[in-house]
């Protein structure tokens, strides 16, 4: 893992949260039990032991030449996708670069919106149910229009800290652990606050292959 100063250790004291009860990595049966579900639900799940190894699996998934784009994510910045995209290595079409040149805010709120149709789009997530719901939530909602039907191929990451026994208890990790810490990054890179705006959880998907879930055994992200 590649720890940001936005890394959720960083933000604990500060966030006043409680990673004893919210950032436990389950057993392995319980993962595997997790998987099980998942796929049951029409998602791919591939497994990654590490950070380093799941980046990899994630460049796989995209075919050169692919129009991508990807919600503010930290497990993202630390699994080293951001500064892959960043370091023009990949062959990928980024819509991000595009929307962050436009000076026009009506024109680079046009683009904001018609991207979360990109062909591919990364995200992270916010909880997993072991009986196989994926769980997360925005302020804007600019991650989340992508999972529900505007992404063409959606591809999520997470570690296995991530899974949680009930809905329940998905939506007060959201509300007692992801959220906090979120707060505190945007209050630290916007300088505004983050917002519970907009849920989003997914049950099942009908198109197959469309949804992929790269679960990595390491705790990652909020």
């Amino acid at each position: 893992m590649r720890k940001t100063q936005y890394s959720a250790s960083n933000l604990f004291s500060k966030a006043q949260v409680d990673p004893e009860k919210w950032n436990q990595r389950p057993s392995a049966d319980d993962v595997a039990q997790t998987v099980e579900k998942i796929q049951q639900r029409g998602i791919t799940v591939i497994r990654a032991q590490n950070s380093e190894i799941a980046l990899e699996k994630l460049k796989d998934l995209i075919p050169p030449g692919s129009e991508i784009m990807n919600g503010t994510s930290t497990t993202l910045l630390e699994i080293g996708y951001d500064e892959y995209v960043n370091n023009n290595t990949s062959q990928w079409n980024d819509l991000h670069k595009g929307i962050i040149a436009e000076d026009d805010e009506k024109k680079r709120y046009d683009l904001r919106r018609k991207s979360v149709t990109a062909d591919y789009f990364m995200s992270g997530v916010n909880a997993i149910i072991r009986s196989g719901e994926i769980v997360a939530c925005d302020k804007s909602g600019s991650r989340v229009g992508a999972w529900l039907y505007g992404a063409g191929h959606l591809i999520l990451v997470s570690g296995t800290n991530k899974i949680v026994k009930t809905l329940g208890d998905a939506l007060r990790r959201v509300h007692e652990y992801a959220y906090p810490l979120e707060n505190v990054r945007a209050k630290r890179v916007y300088g505004t606050s983050s917002k519970i705006g907009k849920w989003a959880i997914l049950a099942h998907e009908e198109t197959e292959g469309r949804v992929t879930l790269i679960l990595i055994d390491e705790s990652l992200g909020y």
